[in-house]
Order: structure tokens, then sequence, then C-alpha cells
């Protein structure tokens, strides 16, 4: 049998039913557009991270574009970010007409906040750490730099629902932060899905409109916006899986503990939380040794993994067109060769958890 790296279809047939009810009560109101289910989930959203404000938006791309927009960034403003991420982080800086500024990475694959300050120019409106795999960056740094040279902070937190950093949530140090509820997430609904969370009534305000084509009414129009509502229905679900979220993470990081005690980490390190964080542990990602040889062997016994990501930003075809891969980033570049997600669901078993260590272990035995 495969051990898949992530089993969606195991979690939906669990919880089948309680997904079709909700879609059912939806559909049966006969609304499906800015309805209660949504102001339902982003009150709870709130309620959740600590944050006055969330918007339900149609993807987490869009919530990083929102908070650019948002800000007043724009043509000729720089964004000092991480290699390290899904292309939608730079995307969404480019998309707005910024240019991404890349900082370098530590081992636990976030910013290193020691190398922010020589990036910044009289161009640098804004930084954007990503709390990549949900281990959150060390924001109390990173807001401290931006107080200092007067620049607005945006946590891109596609992965950091239900992490925290000296017990304030991910969304909760920056001026805006979005997250992304893609089926890949912790909290993941049917299909993709975002949002933004914010302290600020005026970007909260900017954004509420913009998502809904600028309308105040159909025959009111004040800014010419998108469209880039959360759907209801994935409102709903969310507002089903957002009660079930503390013990997801919670099995998930049972799980890691298990890798931890059984993989020989001679030739593997595993990213630990510090004292200070709480990884929502959306993706449980390795740095190995001969990390290719390892995911061909892996294959070979019906083990998913995958390589996330084995190419920096600034390394990918696009970014020569616009210089980026003249950027000298070692580490960012070292660990893209080691890293590697094993197996991370709520519903591995630990029999399921012994046997891909088992044969992680067997492999390097070799060496």
């Amino acid at each position: 049998m495969k051990i898949e790296l992530i089993d969606l279809k195991q979690r939906y047939k669990e919880e089948s039913s309680q997904i079709l009810s909700s879609i059912q009560k939806v559909l049966s109101k006969g609304h499906l557009v800015l309805t209660e289910e949504l102001n339902i989930f982003e009150k709870n959203i709130c309620g959740y991270t600590g944050s006055k404000y969330c918007l339900g938006l149609n993807s987490g791309t869009d919530a990083l574009m929102m908070s650019l927009w948002s800000l007043g960034i724009g043509k000729g403003d720089e964004v000092i970010t991480s290699p390290t991420s899904f292309v939608a982080t730079i995307g969404a800086i480019i998309h707005v007409g910024a240019k991404p500024v890349f900082v370098d990475i530590t081992e636990d694959l976030n910013i290193d906040v020691n190398k922010i300050e020589p990036k910044i120019t009289k161009k640098t409106k804004a930084i954007m750490p990503v709390h990549w795999a949900g281990r959150m960056c060390s924001m109390d740094k990173i807001t401290k730099i931006a107080k200092k040279y007067k620049l607005k902070v945006i946590e891109d937190a596609a992965q950091g629902m239900g992490s925290y950093y000296k017990n304030k949530h991910a969304g909760t140090y920056s001026d805006i932060a979005a997250f992304s509820t893609h089926p890949l997430k912790n909290l993941n609904g049917l299909g993709d899905g975002g949002f933004i969370t914010t302290n600020n009534k005026k970007l909260y305000d900017k954004i509420k409109l913009y998502r809904n084509h600028g309308m105040k009414s159909r025959d009111n129009v004040h800014v010419f916006g998108v469209n880039s509502r959360l759907d209801v229905l994935n409102a709903e679900v969310l507002n089903f899986r957002l009660k079930k979220l503390k013990s997801v993470i919670l099995k998930r990081k049972k799980n890691i503990s298990i890798y931890q005690k059984l993989i020989d980490q001679k030739y593997i390190k595993i990213p630990h939380d510090t004292k200070d964080q709480f990884s929502s542990s959306v993706i449980f990602l390795c740095l190995c040794d001969k990390r290719n040889e390892l995911q061909k062997y892996l294959n070979t016994k019906n083990i998913q993994s995958l390589v996330y990501y084995g190419t920096p930003l600034h390394k990918h075809y696009a970014s020569k067109n616009m210089q980026f891969h003249k950027n000298k980033l070692p580490v960012s570049e070292k660990l893209a060769k080691k890293v590697l997600a094993l197996p991370h669901h709520q519903n591995l078993s630990e029999n399921q958890i012994k046997i891909v260590c088992r044969e992680i272990n067997n492999f390097y035995k070799k060496f």
C-alpha cells in the first residue's frame, strides 16, 4: 500500500457527511455570494488569531496582492522578501509593479533577519517575511527593523494558520497578513481560497470594497476593483474545519515527534521549533544528504515524497528576464538541493511513520 504525502481522500472520507451537510445547508438558502456564512468565517478567524479584522478572498495570492495594493505599494517600490517560497510571493509583488529584493535564509528555511538592513534602500517600502512550512520568522526583530526605517510589514502567512511566535498568532505582528486555504494547507477548503487579517480599519475597508468590484452598491462604484470574494460554500466548510484545526495540528506535531525519535539524523536534519515558536506543521520538511537518490529509493518502496521546492525564486526561468538570477544567495541555493517533504498528515498512522523511518535508515546504511 502506498504511503501518501498528503491524503485528502481519507480526510474527505472521514468528513464527508459533515461537508455534504454544510453544502446542502448553504444551497438550500438560495444565496451563494457574500452571505452570512462568509461573515461568520471572518469573525471566527478573528477569534482564533486575535486580529481585529478579516476578509475572505478567493486565494492566498490575491490576499498578497491586495495587501500590497492596500498599502499603496506599486511601481518603483521595493519589497524585501525570501527566495524560499512559492512563486506567488514574488508574483504578487511584481503584479502590483514593485520589485522583490531577496534576503538569504537561515538553516530553518526562513529569512535571515541579520541580513535585512543592508538590503534597505530609498526605494524600500515593505518587508514581506514568509512563515515557511508553518514556522514563523523572528517577527519581533523584523518589526523593529521596519519601525526604524518606517517600512510596512506584510506577513506571507499562507502556511501560518495555527502558528505562533512568542505566544502571538501569525498575522498579528504586521500591518497586514495574507493566508491561504488551498487544499494542501492544514485549514483547507474545497479548492482555492484565502483571507487577510489586519488591525487597521482603513486597510480592511479598502480591501472589502476592492474584492467586490469596488461597489458600495450596484449603482455606486467607488473604485474599479476585482472579483475576489471567498466562495460561501468554501467558507462554510472552513467554518467546520476551523473547529478541528487545533486537534489536526497536535496530531501532526505528534507525528513529527515520532519521526524525530526514529530517523537516524546523521544524514538528515529535521528543523525544530525554538522555545519562541509553535509551528502549525503544515509540511514536514527535512534537509537530506543525497536527497535525489533518497527520493528515488523511497519511491521504489511506495513512499511518496516531494521536493518542496528545488529551485529558489531567483533561479527560475521567469526571474532571468528581471535579472534576479544574478543574486548571490548561497544558503537558499544549498538548502534547495537538500529539502524534501515526507508523508505528513493527521490520518497518518504510527505504523506508516515507522515504515518511512525504517526505509530512510536502510537507505543511509549504505553510506
